[in-house]
């Protein structure tokens, strides 16, 4: 009896050979297992997500490709229980199975439900709720923007409303999709031509009920954010009184319907003629209030001694005029006694240092030209000189000098 040899195969043979028997497997080629993400990652280069899929006992790894990722309208998290649905097979190189995936849904809880709350607490965390970045509508609005579809129901519902309550407003209107992938991004740019446009008061975005996929569009983040930038007053009227979206969170007031909206932008004619009565009333009450005020304030002063009697305040102030009067002489006088004094002080002192009085003891000053001269020497024979004495001068010429004596002149 021949014993056959045992067929040797290699590594890629035998990965290849147990691939093609997964692949066989008609209830591996779409398979749905349940059990709880982690090691999730989200690649930032190709946008594939690659995490575990585990229960109690078990592990399984599990890629999904970006064009199947993508269509997730959730952000999937270590710890969530999910369904996964795909198809298993062996990663050749790495001798590995895996499950391929082509979609992803919470366990339990809606996919677009479980996307509404992820949003709602990334949003909230940012500040798009708070009620101190929301602003008021305007009391009178005189334009209205309204973002809807044109040929909804909603619409013709908000303009009966707007015509009937408040036949002044203009309505300028920017037709929209509100419905599919589309309806968003067309949205969002519908908030920022109104709010760019400047003819806007408020701007009013709405659409009918639906369900949550219907209604889907009013949660994308890019309407959030268009509302989130708008310089404008943003209501919304959204689906019905229970329904309740990203875009009623953000926007600066809700209203449960589009024709609550409308309502809550127009003012009624009736409620505007009320209030002005009421301001034309309080009006008259405050001036008739402020004239009685003032009559009262003229009859005191005009119940004043000085109005009584014209020479109330000469007789008054009289004895404390001339008392004035009397007070200034003395002081001007005193005054005078005291720069007086100062004069004569200063006059005895300049006396005393004046070279006059030393010429009327027989002192003289001799000059040339303007020149006081103290040296016989800075004289030449023939220069004239000037000499001043206690009364009258002498006017001289040099014969010669003497530096030492005397200087004879003529």
């Amino acid at each position: 009896m021949r014993v056959e040899e045992p067929q040797v195969l290699t590594v890629s043979q035998l990965n290849r050979y147990v691939k093609a028997v997964f692949d066989a497997q008609p209830l591996l080629e779409n398979i749905t297992i349940r059990g709880e993400i982690s090691n999730f990652t989200n690649h930032y280069r190709t946008g594939h997500y690659y995490f575990t899929l585990k229960d109690g006992q078990a592990a399984v790894k599990v890629v999904m490709f970006q064009s199947y990722a993508r269509q997730i309208p959730f952000v999937p998290e270590n710890g969530m229980a999910v369904l996964v649905r795909g198809k298993v097979s062996l990663f050749e190189r790495d001798g590995t199975y895996q499950l391929y995936g082509y979609a992803l849904q919470p366990d339990g809880v809606g996919a677009l439900y479980l996307a509404f709350e992820q949003m709602k607490t990334r949003l909230a965390a940012e500040g798009l709720f708070d009620q101190a970045r929301k602003r008021p509508l305007p009391a009178v609005p005189e334009t209205v923007g309204v973002i809807t579809s044109a040929g909804a129901a909603a619409l013709q519902d908000i303009l009966n409303i707007l015509s009937r309550r408040s036949p002044w407003l203009r309505v300028l209107l920017r037709p929209t999709q509100v419905q599919g992938p589309a309806a968003a991004p067309d949205l969002a740019q519908a908030v920022q031509e109104l709010d760019e446009s400047g003819r806007c008061d408020v701007i009013l975005i709405a659409r009918g009920g639906g369900s949550l996929e219907d209604l889907w569009p009013f949660n994308e983040e890019v309407l959030a954010r268009a509302i989130a930038r708008c310089q404008t007053p943003v209501l919304s009227g959204v689906g019905h009184e229970t329904d309740y979206t990203i875009c009623d969170l953000v926007a600066d007031c809700r209203a449960p319907t589009p024709s609550a909206a409308a309502e809550l932008v127009a003012p009624r004619r009736e409620d505007l003629l009320s209030y002005l009565e009421d301001c034309y009333g309080q009006l008259c009450l405050a001036m008739t209030n402020g004239l009685q005020r003032r009559r009262t304030i003229l009859a005191d002063i005009q119940g004043l001694p000085c109005f009584q009697d014209v020479n109330f305040y000469t007789r008054e102030n009289g004895q404390r005029l001339e008392n004035l009067i009397k007070l200034l002489h003395i002081q001007m006088k005193h005054r005078l006694e005291q720069e007086q004094g100062q004069v004569e002080k200063f006059a005895a002192l300049l006396d005393s240092i004046s070279p006059l009085k030393l010429l009327s003891q027989g002192y003289s000053i001799t000059s040339r030209g303007a020149e006081v001269l103290t040296d016989a020497s800075a004289l030449r024979p023939g220069e004239q000189i000037n000499t001043r004495l206690a009364r009258g001068w002498v006017l001289s010429q040099v014969l010669e000098t003497n530096a030492e004596d005397q200087v004879g002149a003529k």
